[in-house]
């Protein structure tokens, strides 16, 4: 299945020669996984970026039924950031697909000769929930999250009940210090 790649620019311009390498190498991903959805490619340039090694970002978001995939890769130019980025996404391909068939068969069958032996599987450790922790969700707006989530010197994310949308919602910092917000909705 051929994959096609809807892509984002911020801060450049998209060249024919970068949308041309971009669909040409992201066919790959529908070699490995056949059944993407829907393939996102945001590019950036960024130029207040401490490391002039990191002004360029290349992020992969691959959508599937019941899958979300994203990685993200920085480096001096855009190629150079996009192929990190599709190599990372196809590693983590394997991974998934792995763990995927892991759980749906925790045997096969070898045919050796005329007589069928089946054999386990050797399967990894599943992760372990090693901490639970609960917690009052109180309503309150973005702007009021945001407040919070700098008072309690949470660097990273804050789960929060957005009061304007009746929904849990997960604000979290972003790496050009920006916030992104996480909408939940129930499928």
């Amino acid at each position: 299945m051929e994959t096609k790649a809807i892509i984002f620019t911020k801060n450049m311009e998209l060249s024919d020669r970068v949308e041309e390498y971009i669909n040409k190498k992201i066919g790959k991903i529908g070699k490995f996984l056949p059944d993407v959805d829907d393939t996102k490619i945001d590019l950036a340039y960024i130029k207040s970026a401490r490391n002039a090694a990191d002004r360029y970002v290349s992020q992969i978001t691959i959508r599937g039924k019941g899958y979300i995939l994203r990685t993200e890769e920085r480096a001096d130019d855009i190629f150079t950031a996009f192929d990190n980025s599709l190599e990372k996404m196809l590693r983590q391909i394997e991974r998934f697909k792995g763990k995927r068939s892991r759980s749906r068969n925790e045997k096969i069958s070898a045919i050796a000769g005329d007589e069928a032996e089946k054999t386990e599987v050797e399967t990894e450790e599943l992760p372990v929930i090693v901490r639970r922790k609960k917690f009052h969700l109180v309503p309150m707006n973005e702007n009021e999250a945001i407040d919070q989530m700098q008072l309690l010197g949470h660097e990273e994310f804050f789960i929060f009940y957005n009061g304007e949308t009746s929904a849990v919602n997960v604000l979290y910092k972003r790496n050009d210090g920006t916030y992104g917000l996480i909408e939940s909705e129930i499928a």
